[in-house]
């Protein structure tokens, strides 16, 4: 097995999770939805969890899952499809997401385009993999850059890890066996520049992004409380029926569009199709984003 980007303390010995093991549950998590206090270590391309205090440990975060995670299935009924075997010589990988917040309190999310196998029309904060030698912070903000174009100084930003995100994809066994699976930290990185004074300097990547927004606390609350398996029936009445978007046009320009905010209210569909929607991780990073703003 390749280098383990996850590592669990339990009762005090390291453990590295498999690709088919639920960290959640792994780390005591119950049969609720979350999210579980964890004590979380940092180190150089790696992250180190576990469910009580331990030297190295740097902060508390919680951590969840989506109520359809399929490693909570895989873990209680050692599903196989059709004789396929899950991989067994994988282990989690290790991502990182940046919720960036201008100074006047609105954060970026991007749209993945409908060309990527995995997870097309998604909006998400900027992320990605972490590298074996950076730092998360250091991955974080490499990847806000490769994405959105955004350099950001760490001079000129502050920033505190939010929680922790159990991922899979595809996200539902209905959609077929996982063949990803990570835990997700996403970063608040407070920028000093307003949302105009950054968007005047976004030169998204194409092969990633499609197009780009600011969501503000009011949309953001509205999005972060819509669960998975609900329906939209109405907006509330202090909400804006659309919300400006930035989208990417085939000749390499940029045009702004009005996106319905009802787009944004979709939940994850019981099939797989590439509906444009809010991702759950997404959803719970807003939440935590919400919190630290005292919303």
């Amino acid at each position: 097995m390749a280098a383990s980007r996850v590592l669990l303390l339990l009762s005090g010995r390291p453990v590295s999770p498999s690709f088919t093991q639920s960290v959640c549950r792994l780390l005591g998590a119950g049969p609720g939805l979350g999210p579980w206090p964890t004590h979380c270590g940092f180190k150089r391309g790696r992250l180190v969890l576990s469910d009580r205090p331990f030297p190295g440990a740097s902060t508390t975060l919680p951590l969840q899952r989506p109520p359809f995670c399929p490693f909570v299935a895989l873990d209680q009924q050692q599903l196989r499809a059709g004789g396929t075997e899950l991989p067994t010589n994988r282990g989690v990988d290790l991502g990182v997401a940046v919720i960036l917040q201008s100074s006047d309190q609105t954060v970026l999310l991007t749209r993945r385009t409908s060309t990527l196998s995995l997870s097309p029309n998604l909006w998400v904060p900027p992320g990605g993999h972490v590298e074996l030698d950076e730092e998360l912070l250091d991955g974080g903000l490499r990847e806000l850059w490769e994405e959105s174009g955004l350099q950001l100084p760490q001079d000129q930003v502050s920033w505190v890890p939010l929680g922790l995100w159990e991922s899979a994809y595809p996200p539902r066994l209905s959609w077929g066996l996982p063949k990803y699976h990570h835990i997700i930290l996403y970063l608040l990185v407070v920028s000093q520049e307003s949302q105009q004074q950054l968007q005047a300097r976004i030169q998204p990547n194409p092969n990633e992004v499609s197009a780009f927004m600011w969501l503000g606390p009011d949309v953001a609350a509205a999005v972060a409380t819509m669960e998975d398996g609900t329906e939209t029936r109405h907006l509330p009445q202090e909400l804006p029926p659309s919300i400006l978007i930035v989208e990417l046009k085939e000749d390499g320009g940029a045009r702004r569009l009005a996106l319905p905010v009802s787009t944004l209210l979709r939940t994850t569909p019981t099939t797989a199709e590439g509906k444009e929607r809010v991702s759950s991780g997404t959803k719970f990073a807003l939440r935590l984003w919400l919190q630290h703003l005292g919303r």
